[in-house]
């Protein structure tokens, strides 16, 4: 059965900041399941969890700090009001230069999973390209960061596997039973001379992205959300969130509402 369907709202965060309440009644209306956060704009997370019910959706996730002895109880204070089960934070280019400094990145992921355990939470690692785009050592930075993680589980991005040049469903196959959330995005994975992204996001499927190889893998691999997010485009960003839920529901990738 194909996995339900959520948008990470930071897609829409323009129009979220101003209005986040009219944001997920139009993306109900596009037949998103859920959604994940990325911050509240001042609104009241229990009444904001209320209207996402009132809606027929599910507050899946949300991106959070990497939570510290000092902020879990803010984080699960504030993921206990969604009702999330998921927080996610990541990390920048210089946590994966160096042996130690994966290591580090990877005992505070470690660490952020340890305590909110304890809360009925779950701590998620988003990626971007930096994980994937060099070696330290000979090895993949994001597969030693795996391996150091402890109980930590990936959000696996499939654009940002692609554009750092490794194989999606590959990676989703090799974490299989840790992927509990997939980040669905597309591009032409085009580069620039610094080696960063040269064209924005397009909506799901008008890109590069080998987007069924990867949904078939995260089936295989217990992935319990497939999760849109598109960063910037140069069209239309709602015209290409709906677009994106379209596609991934018409050809049976993803359920919808």
């Amino acid at each position: 059965m194909a996995l339900p369907l959520a948008l990470q709202l930071y897609s829409l965060r323009e129009d979220a900041q101003g209005d986040l309440v009219g944001v997920l009644k139009r993306v109900a209306a596009m037949g998103y399941k859920g959604v994940e956060f990325a911050g509240l704009h001042g609104n009241d997370p229990a009444e904001i969890a209320k209207v996402v019910a009132d809606l027929g959706m599910v507050c899946v996730s949300a991106h959070m700090g990497v939570p510290t002895q000092e902020t879990v109880g803010e984080t699960v204070e504030e993921a206990q009001a969604l009702g999330i089960g998921y927080v996610v934070a990541g990390g920048g280019p210089p946590d994966y230069a160096s042996a130690d400094t994966i290591q580090a990145i990877a005992e505070r992921f470690a660490t952020a999973a340890e305590l909110l355990a304890p809360h009925g939470l779950k701590f998620g690692i988003h990626n971007h390209w930096w994980e994937f785009d060099h070696e330290v050592e000979g090895r993949c930075p994001h597969e030693i960061m795996m391996e150091l993680s402890g109980k930590a589980f990936a959000q696996v991005d499939i654009c940002w596997v692609a554009f750092g040049g490794h194989d999606p469903a590959a990676v989703i196959e090799k974490n299989a039973g840790r992927v509990d959330l997939l980040h669905v995005k597309d591009s032409d994975l085009a580069k620039g001379p610094d080696g960063r992204p040269a064209s924005p996001h397009v909506a799901v499927g008008q890109g590069k992205v080998d987007v069924k190889a990867a949904v078939a893998a995260a089936e295989k691999a217990g992935t319990k959300w497939l999760i849109v997010e598109l960063d910037r485009c140069a069209t239309d960003m709602e015209e290409a969130v709906r677009q994106s839920a379209r596609f991934l529901i018409e050809n049976g990738l993803a359920q919808g509402r």
